[in-house]
């Protein structure tokens, strides 16, 4: 197979422009997850005084040391309740993603109660039920460091707390899928929450701490009138001899993680596991931190995207499907970290002959197994008479037919614009992608702010012809300039982050270490037998 050869000139004004623009936004995403954690530390004292570890310590106190951990959902619930920009804070009030714990790979769920006490905010279902089903996908164990002060009943709405019955649902299903789930309760779970550890396989409780009751002692008191003791009621010494909830109880946090080290050790969940094959094979040619130069921020500007391929394949290797054939669509054959992959890439919109060989492509990958990883960089497909009687519709409409039925490992990054039906065609968010990231400059959206209030002046100005009139320019320009900032505002990457249409903004120069994290976990998942139970098992 050839080996690419970059046409980028780092030393150029381009490159300069485009790299400082992009470590900008690199630099916004950052600051935003500092934002989370400030806030979080600012109860830092509260959980020295109770003897607790802070939820960030509880993480790394969980993870083995030294091994790679992806974070998800980073940047959730951002402009979600608080819209303000400056203000709003990210994560969702949770510390999640996949990591190893005594080698074996995990889901980890960490309830940050350094943030409104681990209360649940406006996307925590969405995140939930995102991790669930990733656990269910790629057959992981899941770990949840409990301590939540539950919904905020001050906020409360009919439909979260109906949604959040598949939370349980789903913790139900995975343990008759025969993946184990563990609780560690830190500090409080009360109403549904306690149906976190009530519905786990394993509970470890934190003496003192740790507490779980279907009704707190202020709810108990105004439906029955009984002034309860706080522990008596759901105290995890009482659960650990009395209710049975608890399996292992424990001095302190430190002591619960360990125990939670163990049980995963004990568990010996790779048994069953099957090694991840590997070609034998070379880092790229040139550096990933070129990501951050070679890609324009502004969607309107073109790139080619085999420049992004070289910087993330082996040997900047790949073997292109079609290359004379959909000349605006890239479809190719590569590898990463020696496991064989296969990429289907936009350098702008999709015309039917793109469509119809990313149609062919998927079906072939399906065929034979084949992880097929999409990047996007399309306005849509092609619009006008020409490519509507070229079949655009029918072509269109395969292209996404394929990907919505293909069986194959799937991952999709959101690299420059990802518009309309284009994004269907590639993958999106709703198609359930295994795994789907984004840059932090992309951007999404049934179509572009200024493509938007365009047409729209164009049907003001249809429905003003039907009736004789003539609209004003300084209407339509008006009309033009809210439209644009209301579409604006909704698709940079870090508005849909914070909405859960991703799993997550990544760095660019991450890229290819994050597609390996990916790959290795689907294809562990995938190759992992499970001993499956008729139903979740029960707690005696």
């Amino acid at each position: 197979m050839p080996e690419l050869v970059s046409m980028i000139q780092p030393a150029t004004t381009a490159y300069n422009k485009n790299r400082a623009s992009m470590l900008g936004y690199v630099d916004q995403l950052r600051a935003l997850e500092q934002r989370a954690v400030d806030a979080s530390s600012k109860r830092n004292a509260t959980f020295e005084k109770r003897g607790q570890l802070p939820p960030i310590e509880r993480l790394r106190h969980l993870l083995d040391p030294g091994m790679p951990f992806l974070r998800l959902h980073t940047l959730a619930n951002y402009c979600v309740g608080d819209a303000n920009r400056e203000t709003s804070i990210p994560g969702a009030s949770v510390l999640v993603g996949i990591g190893f714990v005594q080698g074996a790979r995990c889901m980890i769920w960490v309830d940050d109660s350094g943030i409104a006490a681990g209360a649940a905010t406006d996307r925590s279902v969405e995140i939930t039920l995102s991790i669930q089903n990733l656990c269910m996908r790629q057959k992981l164990p899941l770990i949840h460091c409990v301590e939540s002060a539950g919904a905020n009943l001050l906020k409360y709405r009919v439909e979260l707390w109906s949604q959040f019955g598949a939370v349980f649902r789903n913790l139900a299903r995975m343990s008759a899928m025969g993946l184990p789930v563990i609780s560690v309760l830190h500090g409080g779970a009360t109403a549904g929450g306690a149906y976190m550890p009530g519905m786990s396989d394993y509970v470890i409780g934190v003496k003192d701490n740790g507490m779980a009751a279907l009704g707190g002692a202020a709810l108990v008191k105004a439906a029955t009138g009984e002034e309860a003791n706080e522990r008596e009621l759901g105290g995890t010494e009482m659960h650990a001899s009395v209710s049975g909830l608890v399996e292992y109880l424990v001095e302190n946090d430190a002591h619960a993680l360990l125990t939670a080290r163990e049980l995963v050790r004990a568990l010996d969940w790779n048994k069953r596991a099957h090694s991840v094959q590997r070609q034998a094979f070379q880092l790229p040619t040139y550096d990933a931190e070129q990501l951050a130069g070679i890609v324009p921020t502004d969607p309107k500007t073109p790139y080619d995207f085999k420049e992004v391929l070289a910087r993330i394949v082996d040997g900047s290797v790949i073997d292109e499907f079609k290359p004379r054939y959909g000349v605006s669509t890239v479809c190719c054959h590569a590898t990463i970290t020696g496991i064989a992959v296969a990429f289907i890439g936009n350098n702008g919109p999709i015309d039917p002959a793109g469509a119809t060989k990313v149609a062919q492509f998927v079906q072939l990958c399906d065929q034979a197994d084949m992880p097929l990883i999409f990047c996007h960089n399309t306005t849509g497909y092609m619009v006008g008479t020409e490519y509507e009687r070229a079949g655009m519709i029918k072509h269109g409409s395969k292209m996404v037919q394929a990907v919505a039925t293909a069986r194959m490992p799937k991952i999709s990054l959101h690299i420059g614009a990802s518009y309309g039906a284009g994004n269907y065609g590639m993958c999106g968010w709703s198609y359930e992608p295994d795994f789907l990231f984004s840059w932090p400059s992309s951007r999404t959206g049934v179509m572009a702010g200024q493509s938007a209030a365009k047409t729209m002046s164009e049907v003001a100005r249809s429905v003003a012809a039907r009736r004789g009139e003539t609209p004003s320019s300084e209407q339509l320009a008006a009309q033009e300039a809210q439209l644009c900032a209301h579409f604006d505002a909704q698709e940079d990457a870090f508005f849909t982050s914070g909405r859960a249409l991703d799993h997550g903004v990544i760095d660019p120069r991450d890229t290819r270490k994050v597609l390996a994290f990916c790959l290795e976990t689907i294809i562990e998942g995938r190759g992992r037998e499970l001993r499956a139970n008729s139903f979740g098992v029960a707690r005696m």
